[in-house]
């Protein structure tokens, strides 16, 4: 569905997005993908590494709607990936995370509907889910914004859709590279949060074929949510660092213990499916009856429980210390 189309990912550059550009060059045929990003320095780095002539890069950020109002002319397909994500750092910084991830979504929402995009993506987090942390608490506006985006499209064709998933392996951020770090330096202690710790884990490549398979099934106003493993994260740092001793540090700011990608208070309203589940919309848009136990490519879900949660620490699927190696 990518052949001769117009492509755009915001936070191009990011661990997703040069993933994704990656992928799509060596499997599709766009006529343009175009990388916008504001970080001019990793632009370069990406415009060394890729050649091909259907590549743009755009110099910008999503607090702009101006600059997004250019950037998007022509564009058939979005993905949202831009965002500001450490959670501490968001503790400290509310207002510049509200600016990216909040104002940001609805300026791409905004500039969307304006150049006529027909379908876009928002990539969103387990943090989203019941939020105790203030990088949570702005993706979940984020992913409220562009689920009832498709109430305000009028005549538009464009479809807002949003992808939640966990922890990806390796990306900035996450424990992986920490590990690999110490486990080099042969560190004396390997620190963790807490022994009962557990994390849903993806892979990059797990994560891009599931947007890109959710680009196939949207009807519009969905969130598309993965079903993958759990992992202890004890068990992380066994895999990485067998022969060192963990240090518990206790959390910080903002940290959960679990995390949760379908809350309980959503199971009215979430479907599964044979390898994913869908959350529908908690409002009802007003020229649109859809019915979401049939996606786009026909496949058939059915209503969970009204007592289903999806969480990290009672998911069915726990990766052990050897599959955890085998996993990365």
């Amino acid at each position: 569905m990518f052949n001769d189309k117009n492509i755009l990912i915001t936070g191009g550059t990011g661990s997703f997005g040069s993933a994704f550009v990656n992928f799509i060059l060596q499997n599709y045929k766009p006529k343009r993908l175009i990388i916008f990003s504001r970080d001019e320095l990793k632009q370069f780095e990406m415009n060394k590494k890729f050649k091909d002539q259907c590549l743009r890069y755009f110099l910008g950020d999503v607090r702009d709607r101006h600059r997004l109002n250019q950037a998007l002319n022509n564009v058939d397909f979005i993905i949202h990936a831009a965002a500001l994500k450490q959670v501490p750092t968001a503790e400290y910084n509310p207002n510049e995370f509200i600016k990216t991830n909040i104002i940001g979504a609805q300026n791409v929402i905004d500039a969307s509907i304006h150049n006529g995009v027909k379908k876009i993506i928002a990539l969103s987090t387990d943090k989203a889910a019941n939020p105790i942390n203030l990088y949570g608490a702005t993706k979940l506006v984020s992913d409220k914004l562009f689920i009832a985006a498709n109430n305000i499209v009028g005549k538009s064709v464009c479809k807002f859709s949003v992808v939640r998933y966990g922890n990806v392996v390796g990306s900035r951020g996450s424990v992986v590279p920490l590990f690999k770090e110490l486990s080099k330096k042969n560190a004396k202690k390997i620190p963790i949060t807490d022994i009962k710790m557990t994390r849903f884990w993806i892979t990059l490549q797990m994560g891009i074929n599931f947007v890109i398979k959710s680009f196939e099934r949207m009807k519009g106003g969905e969130m598309f949510i993965p079903k993958i493993p759990s992992v202890y994260i004890k068990d992380v740092a066994e895999a990485f660092a067998p022969n060192i001793p963990i240090e518990i540090i206790g959390m910080r700011s903002g940290e959960k213990l679990t995390e949760t990608l379908c809350p309980l208070e959503s199971a009215n309203i979430t479907l599964e499916f044979d390898d994913h589940y869908v959350t529908k919309p908690s409002i009802n848009f007003a020229d649109q009856d859809m019915d979401y136990s049939l996606n786009a490519l026909n496949e058939k879900g059915k209503y969970v429980s009204l007592n289903f949660e999806y969480n990290s620490s009672t998911n069915l699927v726990f990766l052990s210390i050897e599959e955890i190696k085998k996993f990365i």
